[in-house]
């Protein structure tokens, strides 16, 4: 017996490969969607852990910096502490700094130079005078720059030509001179005599 399908069964088959179409799609956007929720939900657990250590770095930023100050401010202290005692110990040395500047005069002013003034103001010690020439004056200015650790910076600042009446009949031509120099505080001229020792001993050595 033959059977004879009267059915459109094209267009069955084209609802079925339809259907088929649809349920793949349904699946895939589902997949796709839970993936997606997946490295969505992968992503904020990133965010959430970064924020956290942001929020950690910025506390310990943050009490570093309170350190810091504290820090500063303790170092500020310790400068100014170190700063008065240098003060201290400085005026203690320096008591003595008018008989080395005297002692000091004494060796390095040539014979013919005579002071006629001598004035201090801080280091700086301003001294006016006479010498018997331009010379003499001169080679006070090279002793007072090579010759002593506790004078130092010697600079003239004028010098002029002058008569010194001796006497009635007696008439002497001088060169009067003003100048002044630096005042070296004890602890400075004590290091340029160390410097000048250590300098001098591989020479003495050798």
């Amino acid at each position: 017996m033959i059977l004879i399908n009267l059915l459109p069964h094209r267009e069955a088959a084209r609802k079925r490969r339809r259907e088929a179409f649809q349920a793949a799609m349904l699946a895939s956007f589902l997949v796709g969607l839970l993936i997606s929720g997946a490295i969505y939900w992968w992503f904020q657990g990133m965010v959430t852990d970064q924020q956290a250590k942001n929020s950690f770095l910025s506390r310990e930023i943050k009490t570093l910096e309170t350190q810091i100050k504290e820090i500063a401010t303790i170092e500020e202290e310790i400068a100014a502490l170190q700063a008065r005692q240098k003060a201290v110990e400085d005026l203690q040395s320096d008591r003595n700094l008018p008989v080395h500047l005297l002692s000091e005069l004494v060796k390095q002013l040539p014979d013919g130079v005579y002071i006629t003034s001598l004035k201090q103001a801080d280091q700086t010690v301003t001294m006016q005078g006479m010498a018997q020439s331009n010379e003499r004056v001169s080679e006070m200015l090279r002793n007072l720059s090579n010759n002593t650790p506790w004078l130092s910076k010697p600079e003239l600042v004028e010098i002029v030509a002058s008569n010194l009446a001796l006497s009635a009949r007696d008439q002497r031509r001088v060169a009067a001179f003003n100048l002044r120099f630096q005042l070296m505080r004890s602890s400075e001229a004590k290091k340029a005599m160390d410097d000048a020792v250590s300098a001098t001993t591989p020479a003495a050595g050798k």
